[in-house]
């Protein structure tokens, strides 16, 4: 059993805030008139109310910490300490259809010690307010679901393989792209699924719940507690190239220790094919 850090529970007390007001919202959102505007709207003001709760809570913590924001974009601190990275509201598709699962999530990436920019995500959590369930970790500390440590699945075998995606929508993504990448791996994993929130899509890789994930066209906030956790459990993530950043996110592959490899193999052949 780890003994969480205080940085740690400054994050988790704010997640736990935000979560309280998203899991009341969603309990109205589930009972709205399905229309074009209402619905949205209501969803949006519950994603900007849950990233005011978590500025809040963490600006009162570190007040010289900068933010990257999902809602609010940057928001510039001491360029010598840290900076939080928020999604408030992972899944909002889900959470304005009534589906529950979607995620709050908060990193810490540190300076580059040269001052040229950002580097490590050294803290991460990724907390699901309708199941309770607080996944975080922090660098060469490991990766945890509240006390419990996380080790990513020890499966060995494409064929037994569950692989989680992100499929391109409404424009967004290269649909081409993720059919070629479908077309390699679908035959050669137990199952392909698509539950439409990347931080717990990794969240679950880390937990062992899925041997892999791969998405393109997301931002840093969608992936950067998501890859610390997969990191921390054991596992990897690169992108399509096989380099592994400090925040994948314009390309996201992550596996367990075995299959990350293969899995790239194949992703690099159906891109070349």
């Amino acid at each position: 059993m780890s003994v969480i850090s205080g940085l740690m529970r400054v994050m988790e007390k704010a997640a736990r805030k935000a979560g309280q007001r998203l899991r009341r919202d969603f309990g109205e959102v589930e009972h709205l008139q399905v229309s074009r505007k209402g619905p949205a709207d209501f969803v949006s003001k519950a994603d900007q109310r849950a990233e005011r709760t978590l500025y809040d809570e963490l600006k009162a913590a570190r007040p010289d910490w900068g933010f990257v924001l999902e809602e609010a974009g940057t928001i510039e601190g001491d360029p010598s300490k840290p900076r939080w990275i928020i999604d408030p509201l992972d899944g909002t598709s889900n959470f304005l259809h009534g589906i529950p699962h979607f995620a709050i999530s908060i990193a810490v990436q540190e300076p580059r010690l040269d001052g040229k920019g950002w580097g490590e995500v050294t803290a991460g959590l990724v907390y699901q307010p309708v199941t309770d369930e607080s996944f975080w970790a922090e660098k060469t500390r490991g990766a945890w679901l509240h006390d419990r440590r996380l080790r990513v699945s020890g499966r060995r075998h494409l064929d037994e393989s569950l692989i989680a995606t992100g499929i391109p929508f409404s424009g967004r993504g290269d649909a081409v792209e993720w059919q070629r990448i479908y077309a390699a791996l679908g035959p050669q994993v137990a199952g392909i699924r698509r539950f439409g929130a990347a931080s717990l899509d990794l969240a679950w890789v880390a937990a062992g719940r899925y041997e892999g994930f791969w998405e393109s066209s997301l931002a840093p906030w969608d992936t950067a507690a998501g890859c610390l956790l997969v990191r921390e459990a054991g596992g990897f993530v690169t992108d399509w190239r096989g380099i592994s950043q400090p925040i994948c996110d314009a390309q996201v592959l992550a596996g367990n220790d075995a299959l990350h490899s293969r899995l790239h193999k194949l992703l690099v052949g159906a891109l070349k094919g």
